[in-house]
C-alpha cells in the first residue's frame, strides 16, 4: 500500500528520460467508503482523487484473465503461466506485442485481438460495473452518466511502449460539455510496472497549455482546432516523451517551476478520477517479474449534455487501429 512514508522508487522511467526519486510523490489514497463530500473535494482539491478498492478485486481479475487468454496463442505470455497472472515472455521481441498508445501491435492478428476485446461483452459489462458507475454519478451529482462509446482498453509490456505527457482535453475538444475521466487498472501494478503517473497540481498548466494552443490556432480549419493531431503537436497527440523536457519547456506558461510527478503501487479494484486538464502520462514498464500492465480509459459525460448535443461525438464508437482520434 502506498504512502507518504514509503520509500519512493531511486527513479521512474518514461518513453524518454526519467524522473528523479526527488521529483516524485505517491498519490493520496481514498479509501472507497470515505464519505461521498470528501470524495469529491479530493477530486476538485488534488485534481484527481485516488479510490481504493472501489471494484470488487474477484471482479478485476476475471476481466485480466478474459483479455489475456486471447493472446495466450500468440506467445505473448510466458510459457506455463496463467492468462490472469498476465506474465511476458521475456524471450519475445517487445516490439511484437505493444497494445497501447503510438506501440500498437505489429502482428495483424494481435491487432485484430485488441480491436476486438473493446466490443466485447465481458469487457462492456467490466466497464458498466455497478460500483465504478454509482461513484460517478455520486462524485458528479449527475442523476445519469453516459460512457463515451470509445474506450481505451491497452497493455503495456516490459520493454514496450507507452503514452507520453498529456492531459485528456486534447483528445476531446469536439464539445464543450465537462467529462470525467476514470483510469482503471486491472491487475496489480507497481510504481515501475506501467501505470500512470500525476504531475501535482498540474490543471492550472494545463489549462494555459490549452488557451496558448488556440491563441496559435487562430488561422486553423474547425477540424485542425479539434484534433489533438494538428502542426502545433507532436505526431501521436501527445505533449511530450520526456516528463522533466516538458517540464522545462513549459514552466513559463505556471507559477510554478517544481512539480512533482505522484505514483503509486496499483491494486486490483483501484481507480483514479481525473479532471479533464489534469497532466498525466505513462511509466515504462520494468515489472522486474515481467508482469504486464492492463488497463482501461474511460470518459464519462452528463447524460443531459449528451441529450443536449454538447459532447464530442467523434468518441460516440468503438476504437479502431487509426481512427484518428
Amino acid at each position: 500500500m502506498a504512502s507518504d512514508t514509503k520509500d519512493l522508487p531511486p527513479e521512474i522511467r518514461a518513453i524518454q528520460g526519467s524522473v528523479p526519486q526527488h521529483m516524485l510523490g505517491w498519490l493520496r489514497e481514498t479509501p472507497a467508503d470515505t464519505p461521498i463530500a470528501e470524495v469529491r473535494h479530493r477530486l476538485y482539491e488534488d485534481e484527481y482523487v485516488f479510490v481504493k478498492g472501489l471494484i470488487p478485486r474477484a471482479d478485476v481479475l476475471k476481466a485480466r484473465e478474459h483479455y489475456f487468454s486471447q493472446f495466450e496463442s500468440l506467445g505473448m505470455l510466458k510459457p506455463g503461466t496463467s492468462p490472469v497472472d498476465g506474465i511476458f515472455d521475456s524471450d519475445e521481441d517487445p516490439a511484437l506485442h505493444n497494445g497501447i498508445g503510438g506501440g500498437e501491435p505489429i502482428g495483424k492478428e494481435e491487432l485484430q485481438r485488441l480491436t476486438d476485446a473493446h466490443a466485447q461483452q465481458p469487457y462492456l459489462d467490466f466497464v458498466a460495473h455497478p460500483r465504478l458507475r454509482k461513484m460517478i454519478r455520486n462524485i458528479m451529482q449527475w442523476e445519469k452518466e453516459a460512457l463515451v462509446k470509445r474506450t481505451m482498453l491497452r497493455h503495456n509490456i516490459p520493454g514496450g511502449h507507452s503514452t507520453g505527457v498529456h492531459y485528456d482535453q486534447l483528445f476531446l475538444r469536439g464539445g464543450d460539455a465537462f467529462f470525467l475521466t476514470a483510469w482503471v487498472p486491472i491487475g496489480d501494478t507497481r510504481a515501475t510496472g506501467g501505470g500512470l503517473m500525476y504531475l501535482e497540481n498540474s490543471t492550472g498548466l494545463g489549462k494555459a497549455i490549452e488557451d496558448d494552443f488556440f491563441a496559435r490556432a487562430k488561422d486553423f480549419t474547425l477540424e485542425e482546432k479539434i484534433s489533438a493531431f494538428n502542426r502545433n503537436m507532436s505526431a501521436n497527440g501527445i505533449l511530450s516523451d520526456n516528463p522533466l523536457v516538458f517540464q522545462q519547456d513549459n514552466e513559463h506558461l505556471s507559477k510554478k517551476t517544481q512539480f512533482r510527478w505522484l505514483v503509486a503501487d496499483y491494486e486490483a479494484g483501484d481507480v483514479v478520477f481525473h479532471l479533464p486538464h489534469t497532466i498525466h502520462s505513462a511509466v515504462a514498464n520494468d515489472d522486474p517479474e515481467g508482469r504486464i500492465r492492463l488497463s482501461t480509459d474511460l470518459r464519462f459525460y452528463n447524460q443531459k449534455d449528451v441529450d443536449a448535443g454538447t459532447t464530442d461525438e467523434r468518441w460516440n464508437k468503438y476504437w479502431t487501429p487509426g481512427d484518428g482520434l
